[in-house]
C-alpha cells in the first residue's frame, strides 16, 4: 500500500535523511526473509532509538498503516515479509550494548545487536547468553526474542524465554511498557516478558532486552555415537537424558542426512550407519571427564556401531564434520526444500523419524531429518522439486501428514523457527478454540487497530 503523503512528511521530520527509504529499489531488500517469500513495503524506517519507535507507532496508528518490524531477515517463516505493504520498521541500527552488570549476571541490549555481539560482550566478562542459533553471527537479539530461537545449547540451558529477565517495548496502541525484573526471582503481576517472547512483533515492538547471563564453562568434551538404526539412537537419547549429567548439545542425524553428508566429504563412518548422535558435555574442569564417561555409558546399548571421544579441539572439529557438511549438501541438492522444525517428547523421537520414513515412501518425497534430539526438536526437510509438477502437487498433503504425525505424538508444530506466514494455516490444528479466542483478545488489547505485523502468527479470528 502507498503511504499517505502526510505520514511521509511526519516520518521525514522524525528520522534523519538516510533513515527513511521510499524508493522501490531501496525498499525491496527489506521485503523478504529466508523463507523465499517477498513483498514490497511502501517505505522503510530505520529507527535508532526507543523514542523514534514510540513516535513511529503512534503516527502509523493515526494513519491506519501496518508496521512490519524486522531485524536482519534470517527467519524462515515469512514473519518479516510485509504482505500488506505499509511500513517496514528495521531495528538494525538499534544495536548497542547498553549495560553489562557482571555482579548481577545480566546484560542489557537493544534489539538490533547481533547474537554474536552479545556473546562477545558477555564473553569478555566471563559469561555467555545461552541462545545460540546457527545464524548467530548475523541474527539479532530482537529476532531471537521474536521467534524464541534457541539452538543446540537449549537442551541444557533453555531458550530465550528462560534467559531473558525483562523487556522494554512499544505496544500497537503506541504505549511504552516495561516487563519483567532485574532479578532471578519475581512474581509480581502476570509474566508479560514470556508472552512477548515468541509473539513475532504482533503484540509489541521490543526496544530493549535485559538478558540473563551464564558463566562460561571451563571446557567441554565432544563425543560421536553411531547407531545401526533410528530405534537404537532414539533409545540412546532417552537414556542420556534420563541420567544426571545433562549434555550441552545432543544433536541427531538420520540415515538420509548421513547419506547427504557423505556426498560432501569422506566422514569415516561405518558403512551400515543408520543414525548419528553428536554429544557435548561442558562444566568445571574437574568434572568434565566424569561427565563424559557417564554420558558415554548411557550412549552404549543395542545397535551402537561406534563411539568416539575427541582428545583435542582438532579431533572435536573432525567429529562435527558430518553435521557441518549437511547444510551445504542440502542447499545444493534441494535449494527449494520445505524445512520444518517440529518438536516431540524425547521418548517419541524414534517413533517420529520412523513415521516420517513411512510418509516419505507414501508420498514419494525424500525426507531428511536432523536436529536437537535432546529436547525433541527435529528439523524435517522435505526435498521437494517444484519443477516436478507431480511431486509439487504432493507437497502440501505430505506436509499435512507430517504435522498430523507430530500432533498425534504429543508434539508441537514449531520449536524455534516461529509461525509467521508459513505455519499460520496449521495453528488451529494445535490450539483449541478457547485458547485461540484468548490469544485474539490479547492481540486486541495490545494492538487495538491491528497494525503490528498483521496476518502473522494467529489464524483469522
Amino acid at each position: 500500500m502507498a503511504l499517505d503523503p502526510g505520514l511521509l512528511r511526519r516520518l521525514r521530520d522524525l528520522l534523519p535523511g538516510d533513515a527513511l527509504l521510499t524508493e522501490t529499489a531501496d525498499c525491496i531488500p527489506y521485503g523478504y526473509d529466508n523463507s523465499r517469500r517477498q513483498a514490497v513495503p511502501g517505505a522503510v524506517a530505520l529507527a535508532s532509538s526507543h523514542e523514534q519507535v514510540l513516535e513511529l507507532v503512534r503516527l502509523c496508528r493515526r494513519h491506519g498503516v501496518p508496521i512490519t518490524p524486522r531485524g536482519r531477515g534470517t527467519g524462515t517463516t515469512g514473519a518479516t515479509v510485509p504482505e500488506q505493504g505499509g511500513l517496514v520498521l528495521s531495528l538494525e541500527r538499534m544495536d548497542r550494548i547498553l549495560e553489562l552488570a557482571a555482579a548481577d549476571r545480566l546484560l542489557v541490549a537493544e534489539p538490533g545487536a547481533t547474537n554474536q555481539m552479545v556473546q562477545d560482550a558477555a564473553g569478555r566478562a566471563g559469561f555467555f547468553w545461552p541462545p545460540d542459533p546457527t545464524s548467530a553471527a548475523f541474527c539479532t537479539v530482537g529476532g531471537n526474542l521474536a521467534y524464541n530461537s534457541a539452538g543446540p545449547r537449549a537442551v541444557k540451558y533453555g531458550t530465550p524465554r528462560e534467559n531473558t529477565l525483562g523487556l522494554r517495548a512499544v505496544t500497537g496502541a503506541g504505549e511504552e511498557i516495561r516487563t519483567g525484573v532485574r532479578t532471578t526471582k519475581g512474581v509480581v503481576g502476570y509474566d508479560l516478558t514470556r508472552l512477548l517472547i515468541g509473539s513475532e512483533g504482533t503484540l509489541a515492538i521490543i526496544t530493549e532486552a535485559t538478558l540473563r547471563l551464564t558463566p562460561l564453562p571451563d571446557g567441554r568434551r565432544t563425543l560421536r555415537a553411531v547407531y545401526a538404526d533410528i530405534g537404537a539412537a532414539g533409545d540412546a537419547v532417552a537414556r542420556i537424558m534420563a541420567q544426571a549429567v545433562v549434555p550441552c548439545a545432543l544433536e541427531f542425524m538420520d540415515r538420509g542426512a548421513l547419506s547427504l553428508a557423505r556426498r560432501a566429504r569422506d566422514l569415516a563412518l561405518p558403512a551400515d550407519a543408520g543414525a548419528l548422535l553428536m554429544i557435548e558435555v561442558d562444566g568445571p574442569a574437574e568434572c568434565l571427564e566424569t561427565g563424559a564417561r557417564r554420558v558415554a555409558a548411557a550412549a552404549r546399548g543395542p545397535g551402537l556401531l561406534d563411539l568416539r571421544q575427541a582428545t583435542d579441539g582438532q579431533e572435536a572439529a573432525e567429529l562435527w564434520q558430518a553435521r557441518k557438511a549437511l547444510s551445504p549438501a542440502l542447499r545444493t541438492l534441494a535449494p527449494k526444500k520445505i524445512n520444518e522444525d517440529v518438536v516431540v517428547p524425547v521418548s517419541k523421537v524414534a517413533e517420529l523419524v520412523t513415521g516420517l520414513e513411512a510418509i516419505a515412501e507414501r508420498f514419494g518425497i525424500p525426507i531428511v531429518n536432523f536436529g536437537h534430539a535432546g529436547n525433541g526438536n527435529i528439523h524435517v526437510n522435505l526435498l521437494v522439486h517444484p519443477e516436478d509438477p507431480k511431486q509439487a502437487a504432493r507437497a502440501d498433503p505430505c506436509l499435512e501428514a507430517v504435522f498430523d504425525l507430530v500432533l498425534n505424538l504429543g508434539g508441537t508444530l514449531s520449536g524455534e523457527h516461529g509461525v509467521g506466514l508459513a505455519k499460520r494455516p496449521y495453528v488451529a490444528r494445535e490450539l483449541d478454540p478457547r485458547a485461540l479466542a484468548l490469544m485474539h483478545a490479547l492481540k486486541r488489547d495490545f494492538d487495538p487497530d491491528g497494525i503490528l505485523n498483521p496476518g502473522k502468527t494467529l489464524p483469522e479470528a
